[in-house]
């Protein structure tokens, strides 16, 4: 069979740091696998834009659209699945969560933190109107919850509830020493920057840059051409 390409989707990012951990990731998954063709690709914010991208892959070349992004929601859905019906020989890969190895990243940056024993977490995730993406969150807090022994609450930035704010305030109510958030987020942009407002004690580091994203993208893309 032709090499495949794979074509790494993110969402996007006005924010330059969140752009250049994107694009680092980009660069980690040709540096694993320098005899694959790795393009980048976006579903908002910014180009180069996901369907164009698809469209321009050479006739007759398999390939892997591996959505860079935490949960199945309407981008992994909608966008990432019109783009891969619109061409034969394309295929979609699961997201990059829920996987025990983003828990453990999480849990790295709540040590960095300087995370106690009697704190509590806001697990904050960016929100999806697709339940899905809401019990992937869920998932992922039963992994965090095996690795730290603290409250964890998960809670979203937007179309999900409880609202990060709320989940600060909902904890803060508790008998616990601080609220720290865990940014479920993969790099800075405009979510993150909104847990700085959410009323918490600290607010951690999202996951990049962490070799673990490009890790498990490349597990995404090696179970998506078993299938194909």
């Amino acid at each position: 069979m032709t090499q495949p390409i794979l074509v790494a989707c993110a969402h996007g990012t006005s924010n330059p740091d969140g752009k250049a951990a994107i694009l680092r990731v980009v660069d980690e998954l040709r540096t694993a696998r320098p005899d694959v063709t790795v393009l980048d690709a976006y579903v908002d914010v910014h180009g180069p834009e996901l369907p164009d991208v698809v469209a321009g892959l050479p006739a007759g070349v398999p390939a892997v659209v591996v959505p860079l992004l935490l949960s199945v929601g309407y981008h992994v859905k909608v966008d990432i699945g019109r783009a891969v019906k619109s061409r034969e020989q394309t295929t979609a890969a699961a997201p990059l969560g829920p996987d025990a190895r983003l828990a453990g990243v999480l849990a790295e940056r709540l040590g960095e933190v300087g995370l106690g024993g009697q704190d509590a977490v806001v697990l904050a995730a960016a929100g999806s109107s697709n339940p899905t993406a809401a019990e992937d969150v869920e998932r992922l807090a039963d992994m965090l919850r095996h690795l730290i022994p603290n409250r964890i609450l998960p809670a979203y930035g937007a179309s999900a509830e409880p609202n990060v704010p709320d989940a600060v305030a909902e904890l803060r109510a508790e008998e616990t020493d601080r609220v720290v958030i865990a940014s479920y987020l993969l790099a800075p942009g405009y979510f993150h920057d909104q847990l700085a407002k959410a009323g918490a004690d600290a607010v951690a580091a999202p996951l990049l840059p962490t070799p673990e994203v490009a890790r498990i993208a490349l597990d995404r893309f090696d179970a998506a051409l078993a299938a194909l």
